[in-house]
Formats: C-alpha cells, structure tokens, sequence
C-alpha cells in the first residue's frame, strides 16, 4: 500500500511535526497562562453538561 520511503517520511514528518507543537506550547506557556485563566472551569463545566445529557437520555431509555 505505502512504499518504503513513504513510510519513513510519514514518521519524520510526525516526528518532527509533534517536537515543533512541544517547543511552540513551552514557549508560549506563559502567555496562556496569564490570557487563559479560568478555563479549567469551563471544561468542568462542559464535561458536566455532558454528563447530564447522557444520563437524561440513561434515564428516558
């Protein structure tokens, strides 16, 4: 299906694509920490709607 050499690009691109995405959040860490806070809470917040959603539909079943 993928040639050698496909397969060994697909792997340095992903190598290479997830160690730019670390350096880029580790560098900007300080800035997300001082725009974006509070929003742990908001996840909380969405992760609990949606339980209660499923558990309105687990109890209409």
């Amino acid at each position: 299906m993928f040639s050698t050499g496909q397969l060994v690009f697909g792997g340095l691109f992903a190598v290479a694509f997830i160690l730019v995405l670390i350096y880029t959040y580790r560098r900007d860490l300080a800035l997300h920490r001082k725009h974006y806070k509070g929003t742990f809470w908001v996840l909380v917040a969405f992760i609990c709607f949606i339980m209660f959603i499923v558990s309105i539909k687990w109890l209409f079943q």
